[in-house]
């Protein structure tokens, strides 16, 4: 479990990929670690029991939202806000030519 204020070390893509290319090629967790200057043998550990589950897609960052729902949220934030102003600006419009 982590502990207050502990930081982690996050991992290129190219490391991953190095660690299981090695994996592959027969060296052990901590013959991998060693070489590519990973912390724990556990995180080699896990990259290659999630590689063997998932194959390529472990590749693939799954952590918080996906990109385009991000920026599909956003688009349609910004839309409902435009239609938002349009109203008003109509009801200015509807109220000025009635006075």
């Amino acid at each position: 479990m982590a502990k207050k204020g502990q930081k982690f070390q996050n991992y290129s893509l190219d490391i991953k990929a190095d660690a299981i290319r090695l994996k592959e090629e027969g060296y052990s967790l901590q013959q991998v670690a060693d070489k590519l200057n990973i912390s724990s043998r556990e995180t080699v550990k896990n990259w290659w029991r999630k590689y063997q589950k998932e194959g390529q897609a472990f590749y693939l960052d799954n952590r918080g939202r996906r990109k385009e729902y991000t920026d599909q949220e956003r688009y349609i934030k910004k839309l409902e806000l435009e239609n938002a102003v349009l109203k008003k600006f109509q009801e200015i419009l509807m109220k000025g030519g009635r006075n």
